[in-house]
């Protein structure tokens, strides 16, 4: 299935570097490019594509206030990643709130902004590595009271024990090494978990356990 997706930045040639890499990719399609988060946000709404690539500085909407526009919007199926030249907390931590399914650096190689992409199509999220543990680290020291969770009576104790390796960025590989199981019992596991819970993704479900009051 071909993945549809918009891609708003107010550097042309940026959109023309990204556009090229995108026509060498078997699944991928890009159905609009604009240059302002406005621009992104009324095309998103028309075309409804998979995925939209927001860059976080552009004019009339930044890409953070086009991600909340987006995710708001009733009855939104697009998955949002925001990528930005800065890794600046304050800028991953709002990108998240917002709803984005991704925050990624523009200076990562371009296959990788690729793999981002079909990630994010399918559903998973991520975040740069390199700011992935500072941002949860972050959220651990900035919720004061832990907020009541009723949900967390629907998991088991694996999902629990699942739950608790997401929140420490742990990749399926990581998580199918520590629980001794296979990685298609994790990617269950933490489908079981995101759906108990009503979370969209695993940055979403590392945040539900932080404010939860689960992590030490």
């Amino acid at each position: 299935m071909t993945i549809r997706i918009l891609l708003a930045d107010d550097h042309s040639m940026f959109r023309s570097g990204v556009l090229a890499v995108l026509d060498t990719q078997p699944g991928l399609e890009c159905v609009a490019e604009v240059g302002d988060g406005r621009a992104a946000v009324s095309e998103v709404a028309r075309l409804r594509p998979d995925v939209a690539v927001l860059d976080v500085r552009m004019p009339r909407l930044d890409g953070l206030e086009a991600t909340e526009a987006i995710m708001n919007r009733p009855g939104n199926a697009t998955r949002v990643l925001v990528l930005t030249t800065y890794d600046a907390d304050a800028y991953v931590y709002r990108a998240i709130r917002a709803g984005a399914s991704g925050f990624l650096l523009k200076s990562l190689p371009p296959e990788e902004l690729m793999s981002a992409i079909r990630v994010a199509a399918r559903g998973d999220a991520l975040i740069d590595p390199s700011v992935t543990r500072r941002l949860i680290a972050t959220f651990a020291t900035s919720l004061e009271t832990p907020a009541a969770t009723p949900e967390l009576d629907r998991l088991t104790a694996r999902e629990r024990e699942v739950l608790l390796l997401i929140a420490e960025a742990r990749s399926n590989a990581e998580i199918a090494e520590e629980l001794r199981v296979g990685e298609e019992t994790v990617k269950t596991h933490v489908s079981r978990v995101l759906a108990k819970l009503g979370l969209r993704d695993r940055v979403h479900a590392a945040v539900f356990a932080y404010r939860a009051g689960l992590m030490k």
